[in-house]
């Protein structure tokens, strides 16, 4: 079994983004009316294949408080009317708006979406207002893609965690 190591990254200006445009056949919508029904529901899609399970477990109570709050927000991507992908950011009193969690349905990872999502992302937590920093973490059970693309739209390196501390 490979050691756990989690990345952090961030930025401190939109102007660090490094942007890929959205292809034509992938929308991204905001889920404005929030459904932490739907939240757990892509948690799951999208997570099965990095074994996402640390909220697996979570009462519909625990969900609804995190999902259902003004700090949380969330956006699908479509492709050909099916899910594609979602994430999730959160924004904390001091601007800081954390990429929450991110990431493509299996069978859409290699098609080129990746980095226009994640573009979307940046560029959706640029655009709420008293955004001051955009973070997030990754791990090296995540898609091995995933790393490089975060630092591919200009995300930076600032901190690796070897091991289950973080």
């Amino acid at each position: 079994m490979k050691t756990l190591i989690t990345y952090y990254l961030d930025m401190h200006s939109p102007e660090q983004i490094r942007g890929k445009p959205l292809p034509d056949d992938l929308t991204v919508v905001e889920c404005r009316i929030k459904q932490f029904q739907l939240n757990r529901f892509l948690y799951q899609l999208v997570g099965e294949p990095w074994e996402w399970t640390d909220k697996l477990s979570w009462s519909d109570a625990q969900w609804q408080a995190r999902v259902e709050r003004p700090e949380q927000r969330t956006w699908v991507a479509y492709h050909q009317g099916a899910i594609a992908g979602y994430y999730e950011l959160q924004q904390d009193a001091d601007g800081n708006v954390e990429i929450l969690y991110f990431g493509l349905v299996e069978r859409f990872c290699s098609q080129g979406f990746g980095g226009p999502l994640l573009t979307h992302a940046l560029e959706s937590a640029w655009a709420w207002p008293g955004t001051r920093r955009v973070w997030v973490h990754t791990c090296n059970y995540d898609h091995p893609s995933a790393l490089a693309n975060y630092q591919a739209r200009g995300l930076k390196l600032y901190r690796e965690v070897a091991g289950d501390e973080g």
